[in-house]
């Protein structure tokens, strides 16, 4: 499988979710244990094993919470929201309940960094399936050129107030 992409359209919550209903409703005994171990465990793209304290990486401490990033992404791409929408649909999603309007502009600002920083690993993406409505493959959905630059896009961040 190494020049195929199973997971090239496939948000980790998505999966986090799947797995946490199948392990539900699908499976028993220690199948079930399993996968519940499995949902409990932090998502993380690397596989790093934990360190000596038994503690795992945090990659949404660094990156910022997930569903977010897939609430970016959504609205970003699929809708071709500007960041003035994106925060104003996080507000009334009731994200706010969760995290102060700040901080949704904060990781919503560090989101687009990493998004458009990236950009080049995209386009040497293996192959992969379209699962759902959001694909970020250079050969299907997704045009964007590597060079791409950020700054208009923070700006706009930059510039919401917490009554958005």
């Amino acid at each position: 499988m190494s020049m195929y992409n199973v997971n090239v359209s496939i948000p980790k919550t998505l999966v986090k979710f799947l797995v946490g209903w199948a392990a539900e409703n699908e499976f028993e005994g220690q199948a079930r244990a399993t996968l519940l171990d499995i949902v409990a465990t932090e998502i993380s793209p690397e596989l790093l094993p934990t360190d000596a304290a038994g503690v795992a990486q945090s990659t949404e401490g660094t990156i910022g919470p997930y569903e977010l990033h897939d609430f970016f992404l959504y609205h970003i791409v699929r809708a071709g929201a500007a960041p003035e929408k994106v925060l104003y649909l996080a507000k009334h999603a009731t994200f706010d309940r969760d995290y102060p309007p700040e901080r949704i502009r904060h990781w919503l600002g560090v989101f687009l960094r990493r998004f458009f920083a990236n950009q080049y690993k995209r386009s040497v993406l293996p192959d992969g399936p379209k699962v759902g409505t959001v694909s970020l493959s250079p050969r299907g959905d997704w045009r964007m050129p590597s060079d791409a630059v950020a700054a208009a896009w923070l700006a706009a961040v930059d510039e919401q107030t917490e009554s958005v």
